[in-house]
């Protein structure tokens, strides 16, 4: 199975957020942070918002800040409302599916199965726990610098 961009950044941001608990933190910064569109922060903001994992303030001195305590925020639980299509083959999806062998092949509960003991692991672990290092990665934040130089890689560097 393979996260959605969307579903990444959702954590991305989280993590972010949680690391810097002392003040609002921005959607720029963010985006600096991890060298990542501003636009596709703000779609993924405003869903965690809705979701009621961040509260936003708008305007100057605005940002956002975790809704509620790190620990209690599962990631499986985030996973599983990010996630528009966790379908790990056609026939779980929710559209129709192209398989002849659909609705009487063995291999589908197994691939069900399979994803909801993905998100049962990832619900073993809370926000804290993805973020439980954050000396070292506030560090990181505030030297990290992204550059993308015309390639599909991001080249990094400290500094």
């Amino acid at each position: 199975m393979r996260l959605s961009t969307f579903s990444d950044y959702s954590l991305r941001v989280l993590v972010y957020v949680t690391t810097h608990p002392e003040k609002r933190a921005t959607i720029d910064q963010i985006a600096e942070a991890y060298g990542v569109s501003r636009n596709h922060l703000m779609k993924v903001v405003q869903t965690l918002g809705h979701l009621e994992l961040v509260t936003t303030v708008r305007g100057r001195g605005g940002g956002l800040v975790l809704a509620r305590p790190a620990e209690t925020v599962r990631l499986g639980d985030v996973l599983r409302q990010t996630e528009k299509d966790s379908a790990i083959v056609e026939c779980l999806g929710q559209g129709p599916s192209t398989c002849p062998l659909c609705g009487v092949c063995n291999l589908t509960p197994m691939f069900e199965e399979a994803r909801e003991a993905f998100f049962d692991t990832m619900n073993r672990f809370t926000l804290a726990d993805a973020a439980a290092r954050s000396d070292i990665l506030r560090l990181l934040f505030s030297t990290i610098k992204v550059l993308y130089c015309g390639t599909a890689k991001p080249l990094i560097f400290l500094g």
